[in-house]
């Protein structure tokens, strides 16, 4: 019989003590629809996780931030759970498709708006283009800011079963997502495994190397920003992001010792920052 132990049995535990709803894609001709997970009560926080990824990039931080406020994470467009978006829809279409997922789910309350990775980048331009209702946004990870990056090649995982498909996912979690390869346990495994599995949708076909910076200039909410100190998609110019936010006003969290999924990596630290944002 599984325990808690076992991370396949925590995940379902925690997807079930979820409210699990669906809203229709805007305008959509097709059926589409987006599946949220939901939990806690309290002021709404919307949660956006990473490319090819799902609500369980933030698996080890629901229970911590649910605990006084009510989290509402969805699964992007063609991720996990949710229908891939109408053709041609682009990055601002992307935006807009939460942001009418996050109105049906709200029914117009305002709200802060946390955002990982790709996530990050489908936040600002959220906050840019409905930003009424938004009174935060806290963006992790963040890319496509217009400065260097190198490129970080991934093993294909599509032909490769068994062990050799689970090295490949923990090859991939040491590129790209995680610094300390002891942390690289099964639960990461596991989420990785999932995600790889239902992710249809490539972020890189709608994502431009400055698609944040252009969406933070037109971002009026209070700004928070977190990396992990050896997030692999700023390294090795760490400082050039520090440098840019700080520019805007903004102090980032550096978090020591972690990578890009500082989330799970480190959900102590993350889990106080955002706490304290989205109580403020």
């Amino acid at each position: 019989m599984p325990t808690d132990d076992d991370p396949e049995a925590r995940l379902k535990r925690l997807a079930n003590s979820a409210t699990r709803a669906e809203t229709a894609f805007a305008g959509g001709q097709d059926g589409g629809r987006m599946v949220w997970h939901e939990w806690g009560s309290g002021r709404p926080a919307v949660l956006l996780h990473g490319g090819a990824g799902s609500w369980r990039h933030w698996a080890r931080n629901v229970e911590a931030l649910s605990a006084r406020r009510r989290l509402h994470v969805p699964d992007l467009p063609g991720l996990g759970e949710s229908d891939l978006p109408p053709p041609g829809t682009d990055l601002a279409g992307l935006a807009d498709l939460v942001a009418a997922g996050i109105g049906a789910r709200l029914g117009g309350a305002p709200y802060d708006l946390v955002g990982f990775s790709f996530g990050a980048t489908i936040a600002g331009h959220v906050a840019a283009r409905h930003g009424a209702g938004v009174l935060s946004l806290t963006v992790l990870g963040a890319g496509s800011l217009g400065l260097p990056r190198r490129p970080i090649p991934l093993v294909s995982v599509r032909e490769r079963q068994g062990e050799d498909r689970m090295a490949a996912h923990r090859e991939n979690l040491a590129r790209l997502m995680i610094h300390d390869p002891a942390r690289i346990d099964a639960e990461a495994l596991a989420i990785q495994a999932w995600n790889s599995d239902h992710a249809r949708y490539r972020s890189r076909n709608v994502v431009q190397p400055d698609s944040l910076r252009q969406a933070l200039d037109g971002v009026r909410a209070p700004l928070s920003v977190i990396y992990g100190e050896h997030d692999a998609i700023v390294v090795p110019d760490l400082a050039g992001r520090i440098g840019f936010f700080r520019d805007r006003g903004v102090e980032p969290l550096v978090v020591p010792g972690a990578g890009h999924w500082v989330a799970f990596e480190a959900p102590g630290p993350v889990n106080a920052a955002l706490s304290a944002a989205l109580l403020a």
